[in-house]
């Protein structure tokens, strides 16, 4: 792609090409290697949806300063800031978006006000009769929040779409082609969308010609090079031109990014989104169509109650089951001596390592057994102990600690040691997405049999299924077929 453009000078032509060859700087001495495992890095703090969300309650006090009736209490106005910013985060009205406009939030506002103001109204009503208000003066406090939220929200996007070109944060593209040139061309022309790209990451041989003036892009051929960009540029976002599960190392790399805290992002044709989960209201950059594939970015209130509801019925189930646990772990103590619990390291959301704790049924020979030996039911030094609670799965109840402490779900994909994770990727197509959602103490794949020593295809099918067709509702059927299975034999 050419673009018109002012010539140059020679000296500005050299800087640019000095600074995009050492915008991926090698290693650090030392012999540290920057693509090592390191703890997840923090997300960049999001500041929108909070002035948004001060926006919104600011449009209901105006409304409720000139319109309400003076007559219901402080309570009542407190309820309705609750249920207009449940309403709001539901409709998804404070997710991030790289081109927000106050126009296409318009009918949102406009229905959600007037819902929020009758449920209110209706409830004041069946409170006290007197405090009863006419449809008129709904009307009117729906209308006067709505235009006082429109024009707040517009000053809050054009505040963040003016920090965002003052201030661009690095970017990584990840895919060749004119999609990926062009996509970088229109983020390096377009500053206000706040992406600043510092690399390319593709196959080898990789790269298209350049206009004058413009930067060209290290190409970065390997998940380990990619990795070594994110950490030593900063880099905040990454955008795949093309959909992650057909790009190269395109599981690797969404899991890289979404370690290290990067808001991901596919943007791309229009048609070529088909494929690919919707994740909120449609966006687009300079014309092509822009999804958030970041973690939460699905539902996030209802992602939020499921980890509360989560932490409330682990922490239950923990009181509630101490005396079995207490018997299970004298059991344990008297029949195969020191050593109740079992550590081991699993592979939890985002291929993020976590230590899962279990009941010892069996005492491992030494490390590298129990990191790669798959099935142990039919080992003859399993006591009868450890086969009744494997056989049982009491064995996994200490588990719930895990839960509480935001290791796991109660429900989603059963989590795997990182030795089958890395070989079970390479043989099953779509293992690797089984992380998208937290891992959990049982799953759709376990209430439907497959258990133990059964096929790991269909368990990433079920797995997969589950996560693309998640709700609160399908949890509960999932634990209440679980509760009525607990004692079925054969171990997970």
């Amino acid at each position: 792609m050419t673009t018109e453009s002012a010539p140059v000078p020679r000296a500005a032509r050299a800087t640019a090409v000095r600074r995009a060859a050492t915008a991926i700087r090698p290693p650090r001495s030392g012999g540290e290697d920057a693509t090592a495992p390191r703890p997840a890095a923090r997300a960049p703090r999001r500041r929108a949806p909070a002035a948004l969300v001060a926006a919104d309650v600011l449009a209901l006090g105006v409304a409720v300063a000139v319109v309400a009736p003076g007559v219901w209490p402080p309570a009542v106005v407190l309820v309705q800031a609750a249920v207009q910013l449940l309403l709001h985060a539901y409709r998804g009205l404070y997710r991030p978006g790289l081109s927000p406009s106050v126009l296409a939030d318009l009918p949102a506002l406009a229905w959600l006000a007037v819902v929020q103001w009758y449920v209110v109204a209706e409830a004041v009503t069946l409170d006290d009769p007197r405090d009863a208000v006419g449809w008129t003066v709904l009307g009117c406090a729906a209308v006067l929040q709505t235009l006082v939220g429109c024009g707040a929200r517009a000053v809050v996007h054009r505040v963040r779409l003016w920090s965002a070109a003052r201030s661009p944060r690095s970017a990584l593209v990840v895919g060749e082609g004119p999609v990926a040139d062009r996509v970088i061309s229109v983020l390096q022309e377009h500053r206000r969308y706040g992406m600043r790209p510092v690399g390319r990451v593709a196959g080898p041989g990789t790269g298209a010609e350049e206009p004058p003036g413009r930067v060209a892009l290290p190409v970065l051929s390997s998940v380990q090079d990619a990795g070594r960009a994110v950490v030593q540029n900063s880099v905040r976002h990454a955008v795949f031109t093309v959909a992650p599960e057909t790009a190269p190392d395109g599981a690797e790399l969404l899991s890289l990014f979404r370690q290290h805290g990067c808001q991901v992002w596919l943007i791309t044709d229009q048609g070529a989104v088909t494929q690919v989960r919707a994740t909120g209201r449609p966006d687009h950059v300079w014309g092509f169509a822009a999804q958030s594939l970041s973690a939460g970015s699905q539902r996030p209130l209802a992602h939020r109650v499921k980890r509360v509801m989560d932490a409330v019925l682990a922490g239950i189930a923990l009181v509630v089951a101490s005396p079995v646990l207490a018997a299970c772990a004298l059991a344990v103590r008297v029949s195969d001596g020191p050593g109740v619990i079992f550590h081991q390291e699993r592979i939890g959301e985002h291929g993020r390592p976590f230590v899962l704790l279990k009941f010892r049924t069996l005492r491992p020979a030494d490390a590298h057994e129990s990191a790669t030996r798959w099935n142990v039911s039919d080992d003859r030094r399993m006591s009868r102990v450890g086969r009744l609670l494997r056989r049982t799965s009491l064995d996994e109840l200490p588990q719930l600690w895990n839960v509480v402490r935001g290791d796991m779900s109660l429900v989603g994909p059963r989590p795997e040691r990182p030795y089958f994770v890395q070989q079970f990727s390479r043989i099953h197509p779509g293992y690797r997405a089984r992380h998208r959602m937290p891992v959990g103490i049982t799953g759709l794949a376990q209430v439907n049999g497959l258990r133990g020593d059964t096929s790991i295809e269909d368990r990433a099918r079920f797995d997969n299924r589950y996560i693309d067709t998640w709700s609160l509702w399908q949890d509960l059927c999932v634990l209440a077929r679980t509760a009525g299975s607990v004692f079925r034999l054969g171990g997970s």
